[in-house]
């Protein structure tokens, strides 16, 4: 679909120069679908390109300077300034405005840009729905309207508002529901809806996911923090770090400033141009761990993200998968490493079964990861400088240097000190 010659020259040359050879197969099976106006449910693995699948295929419907056409609505502020970025540059190209309607942003600035009658909205459902109850967005004028991560848009007090919503919609208005796990929601859907819809369902074909490879470390819960610094510690390390609950994430970042490790968070309770530095930071390698909950597992993007760290087992199997897909996008390899107490591993593994994940016991030990448990390397690790411990794991190494870490600094001092 991407490579097909029929679309606009502009899209060939930004594939071409974004690197991408061939479409995704939700994409290739999406675009026919949509372009023929039917209701589609996509569903296909995390980082296999269902931001394209849809918006490509709805673009080419939209007409140029005939007002709000086209409604994307995603699950987090973070996920629609990430749909808004890809969005404008596509749109752009064929000479369409976009106009991002995100919570959290000056809503009297959103209302001025709209007067400049944008045909593309990207936008979270609560500030959309503000919007077209202050009738700013001409609902009645939107022809397709597209839900990001569905399952989670129909989840709790998100769904009511979604159900307001869909009411304003005209009648003859077409649907995409895109998400990993959205078959969870089907019914939901068909009865939001009051019809049928096709569902493309490709996770069981697709293979555009790189290795993930899936392990449990032993960890104390008084020890997560320092579990965290010693990971961080690791020379090229970095990993989008999750916890269940903020308090706990509010408490560990906390801890991790004492001991100087470069890290940050994302929380909903944040403004959205503190979560924005804080992913940029991220992105540009500044920071070795990003402390998130849920907000972040869906459609995040972060390019060759070796590392995902559940400091506890996730509530859902649902959570665990879209967490997960936060590794292994477009191709890369990447490892999923969860905090295990002897209580939850039972969890763990029921959840990762259900999954048909292959699960591992990883270990951390003299500043290294290995899948051998230490009194079967202890005299490997006693000559680290001459012999390369065997089952370690590989992190490519950064350009730039890692600091020692604190307990190996100046020993000498600290020595004549005791002495």
């Amino acid at each position: 679909m991407i490579l097909n010659k029929n679309l606009p020259k502009k899209w060939l040359e930004r594939a071409q120069d974004e690197g991408y050879k061939e479409a995704m197969l939700i994409q290739k099976r999406s675009f026919e679908a949509l372009s023929e106006n039917q209701d589609v449910v996509g569903i296909s693995p995390t980082g296999s390109g269902k931001t394209l699948a849809y918006l490509l295929p709805l673009l080419l419907k939209v007409r140029p300077g005939q007002g709000n056409q086209l409604l994307i609505l995603t699950s987090s502020q973070e996920l629609g300034m990430q749909v808004n970025h890809v969005a404008t540059a596509w749109a752009g190209d064929i000479g369409l405005k976009v106009q991002a309607l995100i919570g959290g942003a000056n809503v009297n600035r959103q209302i001025d840009k709209l007067k400049e009658k944008p045909e593309v909205l990207v936008g979270t459902v609560g500030r959309v729905l503000e919007l077209i109850q202050k009738k700013k967005v001409k609902a009645h004028h939107l022809q397709a309207i597209v839900f990001d991560e569905a399952d989670q848009l129909l989840q709790g007090d998100t769904s009511k508002m979604v159900s307001e919503l869909i009411k304003t919609f005209p009648n003859e208005s077409q649907y995409g529901f895109y998400s990993a796990t959205a078959e969870a929601v089907l019914p939901q859907i068909e009865t939001l809806l009051s019809k049928k819809v096709r569902v493309i369902d490709v996770s069981k074909e697709d293979q555009s996911q790189g290795e993930i490879k899936h392990y449990y470390l032993k960890v104390s819960a008084r020890k997560t923090v320092d579990t965290l610094r010693r990971l961080g510690n690791i020379s090229g390390f970095q990993a989008l770090v999750f916890f269940n609950q903020v308090a706990d994430l509010g408490s560990a970042e906390e801890k991790l400033h004492f001991h100087k490790l470069p890290v940050a968070s994302v929380t909903s309770d944040q403004s959205k141009e503190k979560r924005r530095l804080a992913l940029e930071k991220f992105r540009q390698g500044a920071l070795v761990e990003l402390l998130s909950t849920d907000v972040s597992s869906r459609g995040l993007d972060i390019a060759n993200l070796p590392f995902v760290i559940n400091c506890e087992v996730p509530l859902t199997k649902e959570s665990y998968l879209h967490r997960a897909g936060r590794v292994g996008r477009m191709g890369a390899s990447g490892q999923v490493i969860t905090f295990i107490q002897e209580n939850t591993l039972g969890d763990l593994k029921k959840m990762t079964r259900q999954l048909d994940i292959e699960l591992q016991e990883v270990y951390l030990y003299a500043g290294k990861l290995s899948t051998q448990a230490p009194e079967k390397i202890s005299d490997e690790f006693k000559s680290v400088e001459k012999k390369k411990p065997v089952s370690t794991f590989e992190i490519k190494k950064k350009s730039h240097k890692k600091g020692r870490h604190r307990n190996q600094k100046n020993k000498g001092a600290r020595k004549k000190k005791d002495q």
